[in-house]
């Protein structure tokens, strides 16, 4: 009987194992001696109780991933590889074509399980992942592999290849030529190796596969099944700084010939992707053909200063007695990584407000309290004998974590945003004093490496919140939701890598500060396109009410906070802490004055009123002027002080 939908035929070099043990990972992250020494000084301790895994014996846990979903909620969540969603259980896969729609705070693109692939197997296991890809094994009941599905970012595919000789079922079931209909949208389905159509399903011999795709609306489903044979095996993304741009090169590996695979939307893609075009929530993906994709974002350099060349006499005067104010009532009260981190970085600003002032005093007193709040921080041991104000290292999860915890620090959430203040606040200190630097560095070296190891290690996974593809970070560690991970601050994600850039520059590490400055100015052109100013401009978009997006999901975008649905919450937190690198908000200066009106109509004394009203000297530095001799002390943020908003303020040029 002739097959119900093509079988192609090629020849794919499978990696995996058979047997009654779970597969190990193809790639076991190694051990690196230098952080493994670094490491073993820290006290050993989960500060958090981690969840039972579902990942292979020998691998980094991946937190803050987009596929995170899969390895730590109680049940595997839906992924958003994009431009698929994709919900892996136990026992199967479903994919779909997410159907974009808007309300007046969110953009939908929930996961539709319009195509169902039943395997009968008992458990699923991630068993290898990079830069672009992860790899799922799904086990019997007695924990040996039957087969294992490859995701990748940007792929229209979804491949799954039999490890044993197995019958799976699709539902629906595969019709003439290779597609089907399901909630409204068509989908593929082409198989090889041995396959074999068996009326709703697949026999499959040990290397067989089947891959499932959806097809563009309006597109061809012969080009999408041209490509399927094509098996993606892995993926690699590689950042250099050519000029004033950071170039980044998305390499998919596969087992010979050109794939189909789609940057994300609105990023500066090379032209020529024209092999078919997908509604996101985040806008037109357009898929192209080959094995690398290559994306441009403006650079973006560190900062630790603001430029006060513009100041006058008079507002010099006038910062300068705020610098006095403030220092002279400056302590570090708080215990947690995030609100500790907030007081130094705040500490670090008016320090260097000083220096440039030549407020000989005042600096001194300000550097000597920083470096020893720094240096209490940075006993390695200091977790040993204290319960806060010290780091340890999770031996389960990988990672180091403040020892008294701050939304949920301790599941690795917002790891980014408090070590960023971190490090931050060391490289300001020990700017000039390569003493202290030293001092510092064996645990500001390791919290550097938490955020943006350059590569993997047995001790920590490379960059750990950054999405390479997407060229922003996650911020939840497990990411147990329905709509994929999150990240809400995108300004403390940019203060991060600044921060970083920052240190590994104290710490003479050029290679690492260029890749930390990659990181900064990937994640500054993301801010911009996907929350500060996104153009939402796509009818899918018709609907949602606001200029600005306060969180992005995988598989949502919206208008609110973790915190608080004022209008000045959901946007002054995409612009804490203001950090001297922050220029890159800078813009339409008519988009800044309406979205700051909308955020604080009634005045600047409202949540994070006083990062508004700095954004606001992006635009109309006057008004910002005007408005900040009347705002009250209350309305300043522990992390900000008088003298760094007036600083900011005046600072800024009339556009």
């Amino acid at each position: 009987m002739p097959p119900a939908f093509p079988l192609l035929v090629v020849l794919l070099v499978l990696a995996g194992c058979t047997g009654s043990a779970p597969a190990p990972p193809d790639q076991p992250d190694r051990s690196d001696p230098a952080l493994a020494a670094a490491v073993a000084a820290l006290p050993q301790r989960s500060v958090g109780s981690a969840p039972a895994m579902r990942l292979a014996a020998g691998l980094v846990p991946p937190t803050n991933r987009w596929f995170s979903g899969l390895v730590f909620p109680a049940a595997p969540q839906p992924v958003f590889p994009l431009p698929l969603s994709v919900g892996v259980r136990d026992d199967g896969v479903a994919i779909g074509l997410p159907d974009v729609t808007s309300t007046t705070k969110t953009i939908f693109g929930s996961h539709r399980p319009a195509v169902d692939m039943r395997l009968g197997t008992a458990r699923m296991l991630v068993v290898r992942y990079d830069d672009l890809t992860v790899t799922v094994a799904f086990l019997d009941g007695s924990g040996a592999e039957r087969g294992r599905m490859l995701l990748a970012r940007g792929s229209p595919y979804v491949r799954y290849t039999a490890t044993t000789e197995q019958r799976i079922t699709l539902d629906p079931a595969p019709q003439a030529g290779g597609t089907v209909e399901s909630l409204g949208q068509r989908y593929g389905f082409v198989a090889g190796d041995g396959a074999e159509a068996a009326g709703d399903g697949v026999q499959l011999p040990a290397g067989g596969w089947v891959t499932l795709f959806a097809v563009p609306p309006g597109g061809d489903a012969a080009l999408l099944a041209g490509h399927a044979d094509v098996a993606v095996l892995g993926g690699e993304v590689t950042q250099r700084i050519v000029g004033d741009r950071v170039v980044t090169t998305l390499d998919y590996r596969t087992d010979g010939g050109d794939t189909l695979v789609g940057a994300m939307p609105l990023q500066d893609a090379a032209p020529g992707c024209t092999a078919g075009t997908y509604p996101t929530i985040y806008g037109p993906l357009s898929l192209c053909a080959g094995t690398a994709l290559t994306v441009s974002d403006p650079l973006v350099e560190p900062s630790d200063g603001l430029d006060l060349s513009a100041l006058s006499d008079a507002d010099r005067a006038t910062v300068a007695a705020a610098v006095r104010a403030d220092a002279a009532t400056t302590s570090f009260t708080a215990s947690d990584t995030y609100a500790a981190g907030k007081e130094l970085a705040r500490a670090a600003n008016l320090l260097r407000l000083a220096e440039q002032l030549g407020l000989a005093g005042t600096a001194d007193r300000l550097r000597a309290a920083l470096a020893a709040e720094l240096r209490r921080w940075a006993e390695p041991d200091g977790c040993a004998h204290r319960d806060t104000h010290c780091f340890v290292y999770d031996p389960v999860l990988r990672g180091v974590v403040g020892l008294a915890v701050a939304f949920g620090s301790e599941q690795f959430n917002d790891h980014q945003f408090h070590y960023g203040y971190f490090l931050y606040a060391a490289a300001v200190a020990a700017r000039d004093d390569p003493g202290l630097a030293a001092a510092l560095a064996p645990v500001m070296d390791l919290l550097a490496a938490d955020i943006g190891a350059g590569r993997r290690s047995a001790e920590f996974p490379r960059s750990r919140a950054f999405d390479e593809y997407a060229g922003h970070s996650w911020a939840s560690g497990f990411s147990p939701f329905a709509d994929g991970n999150n990240q809400e601050s995108s300004s403390e994600a940019v203060a991060a890598y600044n921060g970083l850039a920052l240190w590994e520059q104290v710490r003479g590490d050029e290679p690492a500060r260029e890749r930390a400055v990659a990181l900064l100015s990937r994640e500054a052109a993301a801010a911009t396109r996907y929350y500060v100013a996104p153009p939402l401009r796509s009818a899918e978009f018709d609907g949602f009410a606001h200029r600005v997006v306060a969180i992005n999901w995988g598989g949502k975008r919206d208008y609110a906070t973790w915190f608080s649905p004022a209008p000045g919450a959901v946007l002054g937190i995409q612009l804490i802490p203001m950090a001297p690198v922050a220029g890159y908000l800078a813009g339409d200066t008519g988009r800044i004055r309406a979205d700051v009106a909308e955020a604080a109509p009634a005045g600047f004394d409202v949540p994070l009123g006083d990062y508004l009203l700095m954004y606001l000297a992006l635009a109309d530095p006057a008004a910002a002027r005007a408005a900040a001799q009347d705002l009250p002390a209350s309305a300043i943020d522990a992390g900000n002080s008088r003298a760094y908003l007036l600083a900011w303020i005046y600072s800024r040029r009339a556009p």
